[in-house]
């Protein structure tokens, strides 16, 4: 079906194949469980998936990328992410 020569992609790929088999799990079982306090505490669950699934993903994109792009352009990338993470969890 897919034919992937760089393992950094294809790891990247897994990863988040990974994160949303938990999220559509996450799902059904919010379905079967049919609580609020249920569902409220299966997505606090899900709360802490999303952002490692994301930093673990862009940790390997940035490291297939080290050797092609410059260090300053590495480190802006990486700031990137440092700020969407303060500007969601700013209240």
């Amino acid at each position: 079906m897919f034919f992937v020569t760089d393992k950094i992609v294809f790891a990247m790929a897994m990863l988040r194949c990974v994160s949303a088999s938990i999220e559509l799990t996450a799902a059904f079982l919010m379905l079967k469980f049919g609580r609020v306090e249920t569902a409220l505490k299966i997505n606090a669950v899900l709360a802490l998936v999303g952002p490692s699934v994301m930093i673990l993903v862009t940790v390997l994109g940035l490291a297939g990328l080290a050797g092609k792009v410059s260090i300053s352009k590495i480190a802006i990338i990486f700031s990137g992410v440092v700020l969407i993470f303060y500007g969601v969890n700013k209240s």
